[in-house]
């Protein structure tokens, strides 16, 4: 069974950084490419970043970039998520999976709150 498990999530203060890992079990990701997403309280699931498993290849949207960073570990089959100054508009849970999502591997997510 494939497993999903994000962690990282906290409270930080406006301007700080935090680092989400999502780690996976059940099988690995080569060939695939793998994404975070996040969804704050009334608004839409939004796609943050993705990175091809086998090259490296990241894409992020425009509104991001520059701020956060994605990256993976092959020995670990986990994925990263840095990400730094951080505003109170980045409050939301946040989730990894495959990108375009698979609907059965969704997780339980890592919140991240950020104060001003």
């Amino acid at each position: 069974q494939v497993q999903l498990v994000e962690s990282g999530g906290g409270l930080v203060q406006a301007g700080g950084s935090l680092r989400l890992s999502c780690a996976a079990s059940g099988r690995t990701f080569s060939g695939y490419i793998m994404g975070w997403f996040r969804q704050a309280p009334g608004k839409e699931r939004e796609f943050v970043a993705a990175i091809n498993w086998n090259d490296g290849t990241t894409y992020y949207p425009d509104s991001l970039k520059g701020r956060f960073t994605i990256s993976r570990d092959s020995a670990k089959n986990t994925v990263y998520l840095q990400m730094n100054s951080l505003k109170p508009e980045d409050t939301a849970a946040y989730y990894c999976n495959t990108n375009p999502p698979t609907r059965r591997y969704w997780g339980r997510g890592t919140q991240v709150t950020v104060s001003s």
